[in-house]
Formats: structure tokens, sequence, C-alpha cells
């Protein structure tokens, strides 16, 4: 079955690009360590949705989820990591910006508006640290093991909303929170505009295996569309 779901992963990705790795002072794991660790494994389902868009850009170098405009040290284009560690040698000029802007980011947000009214639901699949990071809503705080977000109410009909948080509970066996710590970012809020979306934040916490963590995160979504019906309502 072809779930009738566009899956985002964008905070996936390992790699610096190659005219910029010399300037980047990160160790591989420091570069790991700002990305979503494990999201690529959990969120494998490109042969089960109707569309899977991820990329192999690392989050320390350019984030997917923030608006081009976005210029501050956590912005688009990172001058630190979420962990408050220095990302460049030297700061990166406008040229290098654009470059990377018209490379990598575009297309990804490209390819997160493609049409096709098959897709009910937009899914911004990401994975979270146990405690938050210095840079961060929620600094030293412990966190769920999961949080699914709307926008607070506005990137999704409430009834698939509660219908999804319900199945994730389900499959999870542990409660999720809704709109916290994380109430759906830029990705989740601007492409709203074209389909419904949300966004969804597992853990990093080791109370599953991420392969044990990807099938049950399948369950739920399976068993959300088989719910979920075109009026924004679930049985």
């Amino acid at each position: 079955m072809t779930l009738p779901l566009l899956l985002s992963v964008p905070h996936g990705g390992l790699a610096v690009p190659a005219e910029l790795a010399a300037r980047c002072l990160l160790t591989p794991e420091q570069v790991a360590a700002d990305g979503d660790v494990g999201a690529a494994a959990i969120y494998a389902l490109g042969d089960r949705v109707a569309h899977h868009v991820a990329t192999d850009v690392a989050r320390a170098v350019l984030d997917m989820n923030r608006p081009e405009s976005d210029r501050r040290r956590d912005g688009v284009v990172k001058t630190h990591t979420c962990w408050d560690e220095p990302v460049w040698s030297a700061p990166l000029d406008e040229a290098d910006v654009e470059r990377l802007l018209a490379a990598h980011h575009r297309p990804y947000h490209a390819r997160l508006a493609v049409r096709d009214d098959a897709v009910l639901l937009g899914v911004d699949g990401h994975t979270m640290a146990e405690r938050g990071p210095p840079v961060g809503p929620d600094p030293g705080r412990t966190r769920p093991a999961a949080c699914l977000s709307d926008g607070g109410g506005t990137t999704c009909p409430p009834g698939w909303f509660a219908a999804l948080a319900e199945e994730l509970e389900r499959a999870l066996e542990r409660p999720v929170a809704r709109n916290d710590p994380f109430s759906g970012g830029w990705i989740t809020r601007s492409h709203a505009a074209e389909r419904p979306w949300v966004q969804l934040e597992l853990s990093r916490a080791p109370y599953l295996p991420e392969e044990e963590k990807r099938a049950r995160v399948l369950d739920a979504l399976t068993a959300w569309c088989r719910r979920a019906r075109p009026d924004g309502t679930a049985s």
C-alpha cells in the first residue's frame, strides 16, 4: 500500500559540501550531533509513501527548516550549532550563502510544493535530543518520547491531528506531546498553504531501537490513512 503522504526528512543528512569542507571546524561527530541522529533510518519509508523528500546536506551547514531570510546564528546557514559550537573558520560571504540556497534549499522546497491531489498530508519527520540543547525552546529539559505539532492548530484539520496523535500513542505505547516543545517549524507552517502538514519529533532516547521506531511510525501512519476522510475528519 502506498500511503497518500508527502514525507519530508530535512535534518537526516551528514554531508558538508566539498567547496566548504576546508572551512568547516566541526568533526563528523559534531556534524551528526547537530542534526537529527537516526532520522534517515527511522523515516526511510520512500517505498511506502507517495513522495519522500530528503537531503544529504547536514543541518549544521544548511537548515531546510528555516526561511531564506533567517540569518541568525541558528538560521538557514548556521554560524553555530545547536550546542553553541562555531561552524566556520571564517564567516561565509553572501555569494557562499546564495550558492547553498540555489543548489540545495530551493530545490528541496520545490519538491515539497509538488502538486498531487492524491496526497492528503505532509509529514515533516525529525528526531530530537533527549534533553533540550542550549539553542532551542527548552534548554536542559527532558523531552517526551514524541511530539506532534500543527502550528498550534493552524496547519492541519483538528480531526486529522487528533487521530494521528492517537495512532502514534497506540503504536509507540507512550504519550505523545502536542505542540510542546515544538509547535511546527517553517516547513510545516509555510507549506500548509498547499496541503495540511504536521511535524513529528521522536526522542533519541533509547526507549526503542531505530528499526523498531521506524516500524511503529509506519504502523501509525498506515492506521491514520485508513481513518482519514477527505473532509478533514477521521473515523
